[in-house]
């Protein structure tokens, strides 16, 4: 099976398995509040960063609250995630250049993303999805994982970038964002990082973890 029929089976299967896909970051659609999950997110769970910023966004309810906020109570509030003295300062540089430099409206390009503080290409491709709807991959702990499971490249590889590059070109552009959500999904479910429930999965017959085909790479 080539590359290109087994993403295109297996975004069906995925699509068929969760018809509904959603970003598991509580957001509420709001590219603010996603900017700053986004950033949280790094090395914690999202459960843990809905519950951190139920709180967060409590206390401080608008960009413009997080962007003159005290540094030190937004470092307290968001310490349950980790690394909460860099992401604290993220949080609030990125606000303020949020706030004065773009005035509140975020962009939607990568390159302009990329320049605030603390954003990547995996916050920023989750920007341009949920909030702009463009095509973009996130690859992500449960993206890099699964895919290379599946087969659609070296399982041994692990490079983000690398990865974006292999997977854009195979998963249509329309369906880029929901895909990723659905990987999340279906690696919280079954595809898990510990002990895959392999047994009645509904990707096995395809996947070459269950070495059943051919490899494609």
């Amino acid at each position: 099976m080539k590359k290109i029929t087994l993403a295109h089976e297996f975004c069906q299967r995925l699509e068929n398995l969760y018809p509904v896909a959603e970003c598991a970051l509580e957001s509420g659609g709001e590219a603010w509040k996603l900017l700053i999950m986004g950033r949280l997110s790094a090395q914690c769970t999202d459960a843990r960063v809905n519950i951190v910023c139920r709180e967060l966004f409590s206390v401080y309810p608008t960009l413009e609250a997080v962007a003159d906020c005290e540094l030190s109570r937004l470092e307290e509030i968001v310490r349950p995630c980790g690394l909460y003295k860099t992401k604290a300062k993220n949080i609030k540089d990125a606000c303020i250049m949020l706030r004065d430099d773009w005035g509140g409206q975020l962009p939607d390009t990568m390159d302009e993303l990329l320049k605030f503080p603390g954003v990547g290409r995996k916050i920023a491709n989750l920007l341009l999805g949920d909030i702009f709807k463009k095509p973009a991959i996130v690859t992500d702990t449960h993206c890099i994982r699964i895919c290379g499971r599946v087969g659609l490249y070296d399982e041994k590889l692990k490079d983000p970038v690398k990865i974006e590059r292999i997977l854009v070109p195979l998963i249509e552009p329309e369906k880029q964002a929901d895909f990723c959500h659905r990987l999340v999904m279906f690696g919280r479910e079954i595809c898990t990082a510990r002990s895959p429930k392999c047994d009645g999965c509904p990707v096995a017959d395809i996947c070459k973890r269950n070495n059943k085909i051919p490899k494609t790479y």
